[in-house]
């Protein structure tokens, strides 16, 4: 187990009877997107029935998600792009105006019954977890991490951008400092750019480089207020508990947060068909973990991932920690027959690893600490 997931931040908090929420919705239990699509698998719904079937849902934790309103998303989003969403929604099929103007419509971004409530749904998740973990606690939306949404188009699967939201909750309520940290295997552009001119706000980003959006590079920060990390390929447990040490936690605690929000991506796990990285769930996990103990108000969300069996083992991985289980090197059958129903048109039969579908634990996944990674450390800590 990666040696970030030994600190027991988790365990101390719960002795201290601050307990963490989860929120998410039944909406997710349908995909909606087409079956081309890379989001057209099994994702929150897997979280929910393995936490369930673990018996890590009976103490109350759970909140249902509210759905953001049009005033809401107006805070961030632009009348007419939200109306286009309605619209194109309605109509059943999308003008060339929009496609063109709002990159709707598209492979990338298509319109399909529905979408409107869902990706309401993942605004109102983490504006909830925001007003949540306001009060000192730790709240966990699984089903946000759309980091790529800007505010006049949709970008990289993300329609609205529900992180930038979780963000304007916290300043709302007249939080000061609050550190942004992006943990996805994508440069979490759309929230960068959000905050680029707002010295209350700081965004670090650990993400696969010349991996679109293609943004985020080690010199660009943001105005200042960002700090980009462009890992290479093969990026494994020792790289990533390397910089979270030696890089993100002194910038973190410099910036000295009220409050922090995680996107943890499942997309830099060993087998996901979307990245080449190759980190354990182990390893990321203990870096959330990290994070977590930064500040006394944490919203954690979900992000990328285009692997079932992954994605879904790491995000119930990281309840259990929030909770303070252990990860379970043998699950139960039930839990063994959900992973093993799981399908993905991406991720070849041959390829599925025993251990997804028997371990929510992976093994851990040490390596070489290469001299890039050590280099991109001292270049995100200088001035």
């Amino acid at each position: 187990m990666s040696e970030l997931l030994k600190t027991g931040d988790a365990r101390d908090r719960l002795q201290s009877g601050i307990e963490p929420v989860f929120i998410s919705s039944e909406i997710y239990r349908s995909t909606g997107y087409g079956n081309n699509h890379p989001l057209a698998i099994a994702r929150i719904a897997t979280v929910l029935d393995i936490c369930e079937n673990l018996g890590w849902l009976d103490t109350g934790g759970y909140v249902d998600s509210p759905v953001a309103s049009f005033e809401e998303l107006s805070k961030f989003h632009t009348p007419d792009y939200i109306q286009a969403i309605i619209s194109e929604e309605n109509a059943g099929i999308v003008s060339k105006e929009s496609r063109e103007r709002y990159k709707l419509g598209t492979m990338e971004n298509p319109v399909f019954r529905g979408l409107f409530k869902r990706a309401c749904t993942s605004v109102g998740g983490s504006i909830e977890a925001a007003k949540r973990a306001a009060s000192g606690c730790t709240a966990y939306h699984p089903s946000g991490g759309t980091h790529h949404g800007q505010p006049g188009r949709a970008s990289g699967f993300c329609y609205f951008n529900d992180l930038v939201f979780a963000i304007l909750t916290f300043l709302a309520l007249d939080f000061q400092r609050v550190l942004y940290v992006d943990l996805d295997a994508h440069h979490g552009d759309g929230v960068q750019d959000a905050f680029e001119q707002d010295s209350r706000v700081f965004t670090l980003s650990i993400h696969e480089k010349e991996r679109w959006p293609y943004t985020g590079k080690v010199d660009d920060r943001g105005g200042g207020n960002a700090r980009n990390l462009p890992v290479p390929r093969q990026f494994n447990d020792t790289e990533m508990d390397y910089l979270i040490k030696t890089a993100v936690l002194p910038l973190a605690r410099r910036f000295n947060p009220q409050a922090t929000v995680i996107t943890c991506g499942a997309d830099g796990l060993a087998g996901d068909p979307l990245s080449s990285m190759q980190l354990s769930n182990g390893c990321l996990i203990g870096a959330v973990e990290q994070l977590t103990s930064i500040a006394p108000s944490t919203v954690i969300v979900g992000g990328g991932g285009y692997n079932p069996w992954t994605l879904s083992r790491l995000w119930a991985g990281i309840w259990g920690m929030l909770n303070g289980h252990q990860l379970p090197s043998i699950l139960p059958d039930s839990c063994e027959n959900i992973l093993s129903a799981l399908e993905c048109d991406l991720v070849d039969e041959e390829d599925v690893e025993s251990h997804w579908l028997t371990s929510l634990a992976d093994p851990d996944n040490p390596g070489p600490l290469r001299d890039e990674v050590k280099r991109i450390a001292e270049q995100v800590l200088g001035d």
